[in-house]
């Protein structure tokens, strides 16, 4: 196991390379790779909702060839290599893991999380961070990115109880978004909009549900009854096309009754 990763080193500085490398990898940089890292690790999280394992070391080898290809164009500019990435990570998960590898008591279960989040935030202090919001990464789904600021935030205790003022201050960000929108200001109601958005996050925080999986989710229910009710239609040789708004409702319910 141990030189396990150098074939794939290998094939990495083969495809880099000026004489007989391939001129799309040559090509690359930094920036013109993220697009592709984003849609490797969706292409993960896609096989894992959908538990396609004989699918997932195939994704998971695609992510760890962009890991791979940001390694190979540091060492070329002498910032880094792999070796250092992976120094890094098993001494950050060292450091991060006390009651394993060092002298510091377990915690209860229940704290193992409270204790991580203390730990990243003496390094991002000690890094010179400014700010307990320091550091959360803006290319985050927006989700992802209000949920962390907000459990941030909550740290330092500015954050609700319970569930109840957070559903209250729902009811007030839609009344804001109703009077936004009677007053046909577009910038106001996109403000509003969002700070809809953003408290339904907190909500599903308090929830103890992920915010972004919830969406994601959603986004496959109604994209599997849309299809229903289109083979539903397509099976009597119709189309969804002009057919009034009672009808489509009658449509969607029997889809979801038939996918429950």
């Amino acid at each position: 196991m141990a030189n396990v990763i150098e074939p794939l080193l290998a094939l990495m500085a083969i495809l880099r390379d000026s004489q007989r490398g391939c001129a799309w990898d040559r090509a690359q940089t930094m920036a013109s790779l993220t697009p592709h890292t984003l849609e490797e690790v969706h292409e993960v999280i896609d096989c894992i909702e959908r538990e396609a394992w004989d699918e997932l070391p195939d994704e998971l080898g695609d992510l760890l060839f962009q890991v791979v290809f940001y390694a190979q164009l540091a060492a070329e500019a002498q910032r880094f290599d792999f070796a250092e990435v992976v120094q890094r990570i098993v001494e950050k998960l060292t450091r991060r893991h006390p009651h394993i590898f060092g002298d510091e008591a377990p915690p209860e279960p229940a704290a193992l999380r409270q204790r991580w989040e203390e730990l990243k935030a003496a390094e991002r202090r000690a890094g010179g961070a400014a700010g307990e919001l320091a550091g959360v990464p803006l290319a985050l789904p927006a989700l992802s990115r209000a949920a962390k600021l907000q459990g941030r935030a909550a740290r330092v205790g500015f954050d609700w109880q319970t569930t109840e003022p957070v559903l209250e201050k729902l009811d007030e960000e839609l009344a804001e978004l109703q009077a936004a929108r009677d007053s046909g200001d577009a910038l106001e109601v996109a403000a509003e909009m969002g700070d809809v958005l953003f408290t339904c996050v907190n909500l599903a925080r308090h929830l103890g549900v992920d915010a972004e999986s919830a969406l994601r989710l959603a986004n496959t229910r109604f994209e599997q009854r849309f299809m229903q009710m289109e083979l539903a239609v397509g099976a009597a040789g119709h189309t969804l096309e002009g057919l009034d708004a009672a009808a489509l409702e009658a449509l969607w319910q029997q889809a979801k009754a038939a996918l429950r």
